[in-house]
């Protein structure tokens, strides 16, 4: 005689509850975008949590990532390795867009993750992909969200263009040593930082290697454009290879 299965028989046993993840991404950043970032973190971790059946087993987030292209996305990545895995059985997400602006990314992951039992819910467009007409709507809704992505970039593209025509060129001063925006909006330059720049290129051109001049800097706490205390080979080949 085969006993009975204590968890299938008592009515109050306790079922396991649904692991959900979400996943948050923002393509820019700009002030009002990292706000944005921020409060789609915030809002699924009380969703899920205030859910007494589900388990919250991750906010995964890219900041400041494209949507177009899984490859450069890590957490988008790392959420779908886990997915693989079966460690997680609900994925929320807030839009199409947000999720891909890739129409063949969308559906191949979509697939991957039906095939695997695992639904994608898009609150925004009310999504579930484990619903049979789900496929077609998401297959438009990533098409438009891919033409808009194409659109923006051949737009920002424009722009920088008429900019460069006009003589105005964007400056990303806090990567940029020597130089700070002036009162008039234009390159001034910083004499302390101006002074690294040129014994970089006097030490550069008495035969020391760059190897020699990072240490050298590194060794007299001189930090880099972006702040660091310890500088990139890459970063001053890439600066004495441009003079």
């Amino acid at each position: 005689m085969i006993p009975a299965n204590i968890l299938l028989t008592k009515p109050n046993a306790r079922k396991r509850k649904l692991r959900v993840a979400a996943y948050c991404r923002v393509s820019t950043e700009q002030e009002e975008q990292q706000s944005s970032y921020a409060a789609q973190i915030a809002y699924y971790t009380e969703k899920i949590n205030k859910n007494k059946d589900w388990e919250l087993t991750g906010i995964f987030a890219d900041e400041g990532i494209t949507g177009t292209s899984a490859k450069k996305r890590t957490e988008f990545l790392k959420l779908m390795a886990l997915c693989e895995k079966g460690k997680i059985d609900m994925v929320l997400t807030k839009s199409v867009s947000r999720f891909s602006r890739n129409t063949l990314d969308a559906i191949g992951y979509t697939r991957k993750l039906k095939a695997k039992g695992i639904p994608i819910i898009f609150e925004k467009e009310g999504i579930n992909t484990m619903e049979m007409a789900s496929e077609m709507v998401l297959c438009f809704l990533s098409g438009f969200a891919q033409a808009e992505s194409e659109s923006i970039s051949r737009n920002v593209t424009w722009g920088k263009r008429q900019s460069f025509k006009s003589g105005k060129v964007p400056f990303q001063y806090s990567r940029i040593l020597g130089y700070e925006k002036g009162e008039d909006g234009q390159p001034k330059i910083v004499p302390e930082e101006a002074e690294i720049v040129k014994r970089i290129f006097r030490s550069y051109y008495s035969g020391a290697s760059v190897q020699k001049i990072k240490e050298s800097l590194e060794a007299d706490k001189i930090f880099s454009p972006t702040g660091k205390q310890e500088w990139s080979i890459g970063a001053l080949q890439y600066m004495l290879r441009k003079a």
